[in-house]
C-alpha cells in the first residue's frame, strides 16, 4: 500500500487546495517522479509534507506555464469516440482506432484517453 507520507500529502492537499493550476500533470512520468522523490524525502526526515505539498504547487504552475508558452506544435487526431465525460470544467475523451497526425509524423493507437482542460486560469476571459 501506500505510505503514510503519501496519506498526510493528500490530506494537506484536501486543505491547502488554493491552486490556480490544473494538477493532471502530476500523472505524467515527470509528476510521478517528483512525488515518488517527495515521499522518499519525507520518509527519510528530510522535508516534512507541507514543503512537499509547495513544490507540488509549483510544479503544477510551471509545468502549465511552460506548455502553454514553450509548446506550439499542432495535432489532428481523428478516431471512433468510445466515451466522453464533462466534469469540473475538464473534458476527458477516449477514442478507439485513433490516428494523430503530427507535424512530422502519423502516430496510430486501439486506444487512447484525452484528458483536456481550458488554458486560461478560473477568472480569466
Amino acid at each position: 500500500g501506500q505510505s503514510f507520507a503519501a496519506e498526510e500529502l493528500f490530506r494537506l492537499h484536501l486543505v491547502m487546495s488554493t491552486s490556480h493550476y490544473y494538477e493532471l500533470y502530476r500523472r505524467s512520468s515527470i509528476g510521478m517522479a517528483l512525488t515518488d522523490s517527495l515521499d522518499e524525502l519525507i520518509q527519510s526526515g528530510h522535508i516534512n509534507p507541507q514543503l512537499a505539498m509547495k513544490v507540488l504547487v509549483t510544479f503544477d504552475k510551471s509545468i502549465t506555464e511552460a506548455l502553454t508558452s514553450k509548446v506550439k506544435s499542432k495535432a489532428v487526431f481523428k478516431g471512433h469516440l468510445d466515451t466522453y465525460r464533462f466534469c469540473d470544467d475538464v473534458w476527458t475523451f477516449v477514442v478507439d482506432s485513433m490516428n494523430a497526425k503530427l507535424e512530422t509524423e502519423t502516430i496510430t493507437t486501439e486506444r487512447v484517453k484525452i484528458v483536456a482542460c481550458n488554458a486560461k486560469k478560473p477568472g480569466e476571459q
